[in-house]
């Protein structure tokens, strides 16, 4: 044996045990806010930030716990996340919404990516910040709005396709965009800059159609193994795909998606009930680490144009969800639900805003965005929830209409009769 090594053992298990330490509160902390969250009815989302910004940079308490561990940790929650989004999409509803989700795609862009251009453009930033910024202003939080839909229990709801199918869109949108302004902001050349682009494509495309003609094989395989193998196979497949797709410059997040997506049948029952616990407990972490980031100084010289900015872009994802559950007959009562599903904004605009830190206007982008990303994380949620006790007063007298016929008819047969 090494005589060196029993020091060295001595010597990390004190700092290992501290992170122990740190890591057992933390994860008791996570479940009393779940728990919590439970008694209120709402997903534990927003609790998540919320004590995340006070145990991170320049908080009430800040742990030191490391930092590549809880980094690694929070970015496998975003995949558990989408994989488990994957499952509840089956792949005749991923060829529909390809072919119909491209109109209520447009509308999505148009309606909450301009606000974030026209906001950095009026902040003096420069014209490839204020891009960044309304690619941040763009995009839904899949992570978030999954989290959501799992723990309000919609995911059988008439809206959800319409949901899933807006997010995919933006996901695949995402290959685009993330290659072309990083290719700007480095200064490549337009060969370089087309060439990013169609690796990107060319890789989605491929993962696409893998998933949707090889899913069925690849679910007979998995299925014959024990739950234990079952688990270990569908993890390992799922980062494996994502890293292969990250290393190719597209978010690890659409393989993610597209590998829950091609599994069905029985072996898409056992992964969903083997892997939520897992995902459940990465994705805490995951929204936990994200407001770790942030310094509440930062966001006080921010706070007020990011407010304003996420009321705007609220009330312009919920015209973009509205069109969207509309334009596959979900009544008004649904339609609100999809807009309000998708006003949390998180791990993309997050990843778009580091995009731009070397740029001269990188600090301040950080900051605007991260105040905007927690603000619509936090009340995205929380008006997901309670949307359904909004109803307009027309809709109202609509409904009332009917019964008051009724009770007319009634009277005039009164005295008729």
């Amino acid at each position: 044996m090494n005589p060196t090594a029993a020091p060295l053992l001595a010597a990390g298990s004190t700092e290992a045990a501290l992170a122990f330490i740190e890591i057992g509160a933390i994860a008791l902390g996570l479940a009393l806010l779940a728990r919590l969250a439970g008694r209120l009815g709402i997903t534990a989302v927003p609790l998540y930030l919320l004590v995340g910004l006070m145990l991170g940079e320049g908080g009430f308490v800040q742990l030191d716990v490391s930092e590549s561990f809880i980094s690694l940790t929070a970015e496998i929650g975003v995949l558990l996340l989408l994989f488990t989004l994957g499952l509840e999409y089956s792949d005749v509803e991923l060829r529909e919404g390809l072919r119909t989700g491209v109109p209520p795609g447009v509308v999505d862009m148009v309606l909450n990516a301009l606000p974030g251009v026209a906001a950095g453009l009026l902040l003096g930033w420069s014209p490839l910040a204020a891009v960044l910024l309304g690619g941040a202003t763009w995009i839904s939080s899949s992570g978030v709005v999954s989290k959501v839909l799992s723990d309000l229990g919609r995911l059988g709801y008439r809206e959800t396709p319409a949901i899933l199918n807006l997010l995919v869109i933006e996901d695949l949108a995402m290959a685009v965009y993330l290659p072309v302004v990083a290719a700007l902001i480095v200064g490549g050349s337009f060969q370089s800059t087309v060439a990013s682009v169609v690796v990107a494509l060319v890789v989605v495309i491929a993962i696409l159609l893998a998933a949707l003609r090889y899913g069925r094989r690849l679910s007979n395989a998995l299925i014959g193994g024990s739950d234990e193998s079952l688990l270990l196979a569908v993890f390992g497949v799922t980062l494996l795909v994502a890293g292969i797709a990250q290393r190719l410059e597209v978010s690890g997040a659409i393989g993610a998606f597209l590998v829950g997506l091609a599994l069905s049948g029985k072996a898409e029952e056992r992964a969903m009930n083997l892997i939520s616990p897992l995902r459940d407990l990465f994705a805490a972490i995951f929204f936990l680490f994200f407001s770790f980031q942030v310094d509440p100084v930062d966001l006080f010289g921010v706070l007020a144009p990011a407010i304003g900015l996420a009321i705007v872009t609220g009330l312009t994802k919920l015209g973009a969800g509205w069109y969207a559950a509309k334009r596959v007959g979900v009544g008004s009562k649904g339609r609100r639900r999809a807009g309000a599903t998708l006003i949390a904004r998180g791990e993309f605009s997050i990843v778009i805003a580091a995009l731009g830190a070397d740029l001269a206007d990188g600090p301040e982008l950080g900051a605007f965005v991260a105040a905007y990303v927690l603000i619509t994380a936090i009340v995205g949620p929380v008006v997901a929830k309670y949307i359904d006790r909004f109803e307009p007063r027309r809709e109202r007298d609509l409904r009332a209409v009917p019964l008051q016929s009724a009770s007319a008819g009634l009277g005039e047969a009164e005295v008729d009769g």
